[in-house]
């Protein structure tokens, strides 16, 4: 007999993915709040929470029940929210069937809808000389700052990667260094001659002896555990890139992650594959890289229209 204790098995399936997954922290956490939606809701629109009866139907009314729901300000669930509910859900009827032996609903059966073509914002050449130059150097927050959003457009970072870097893992003369991305999976990250130059005129005039690479100089300064008290959050550098985009004048909406999609769009537009994006942005599934396609195709677009001799 197994133990279906829905409660049970939903922690068993959190600490696999941890385990065996290495998914983080805050994968396992938003995981375990979709399933404990589902079993919530469960427990009080059916008569058993048994895996073993959960049928297509308890589904199909679970959808409809997230399709309906709002939170305490009256906001309904985000379509992409939705189908990040079901396809966590999926996810789990599928360990139960494959890794538990359990005989639950196939989640083959559970389509999940479709979604609209996704759209990535980006920066245009202009715009990223204007971003990146609106910092005033002549200060240690200003360089600070000024690096910090050479590094992301020259590296492609995630802003999560990039506040965990550390002085010593930076090779200047190789222009290169390792990071660990989603799923603890290693690449290979670039620098640029310019962020490198950018870099080693910040380390020098660095008085401290801090590990991180990025530090902050508002608060008191606290030494303990190599300085890593004074570690930038990415609430921090979110701050500092919104900041710098409102000062050079940006109509649109900036964040850390769109100097991540303008990394990859200069890099598609310049002639780079797919195949070596995706490795460079460390994703998983190419499916995932391929979002950037429907961004360079409007400007080859651009140029077919510019360079065609038939007006």
């Amino acid at each position: 007999m197994h133990d279906t204790s829905l409660d049970l098995l939903i922690t068993e399936f959190l600490e696999y993915l941890e385990i065996e997954k290495g998914c983080s922290f805050l994968t396992t956490r938003v995981y375990r709040h979709y399933l404990n939606r589902f079993h919530n809701w469960l427990s009080e629109n059916s008569p058993t929470t048994n895996p073993e009866d959960i049928k297509l139907e308890d589904v199909r009314r679970y959808r409809l029940y997230l399709a309906h729901f709002r939170n305490r300000n009256g906001v309904p669930l985000k379509r992409i929210s939705q189908s990040y509910h079901i396809i966590v859900l999926r996810a789990f009827l599928r360990y139960l069937l494959v890794k538990r032996d359990i005989p639950t609903l196939s989640p083959d059966k559970i389509e999940l809808p479709k979604q609209n073509t996704r759209s990535v914002s980006f920066l245009d050449s202009e715009q990223i000389e204007r971003l990146l130059n609106s910092p005033q150097i002549s200060n240690e927050i200003g360089l600070r700052d000024k690096v910090i959003l050479e590094t992301l457009f020259s590296t492609g970072l995630r802003v999560s990667e990039l506040v965990k870097l550390n002085r010593d893992q930076i090779d200047l003369k190789r222009q290169e260094f390792g990071v660990k991305g989603k799923g603890n999976k290693p690449r290979v990250v670039f620098l640029s001659d310019t962020a490198v130059q950018w870099i080693n005129r910040y380390l020098q005039s660095r008085q401290d002896h801090f590990k991180p690479l990025f530090i902050r100089y508002s608060g008191g300064i606290n030494t303990g555990k190599d300085g890593e008290k004074m570690r930038l959050t990415a609430r921090s550098i979110q701050k500092i890139v919104t900041k710098y985009a409102k000062r050079c004048g940006l109509s649109i909406k900036i964040s850390p992650h769109t100097l991540r999609h303008s990394f990859a769009t200069d890099l598609l537009i310049g002639g780079a594959d797919l195949r070596s994006v995706q490795e460079m942005l460390g994703h998983e599934s190419i499916r995932t890289t391929q979002v950037y396609t429907h961004v360079t195709n409007r400007h080859l677009k651009e140029v077919y229209r510019t360079f065609h001799s038939r007006k």
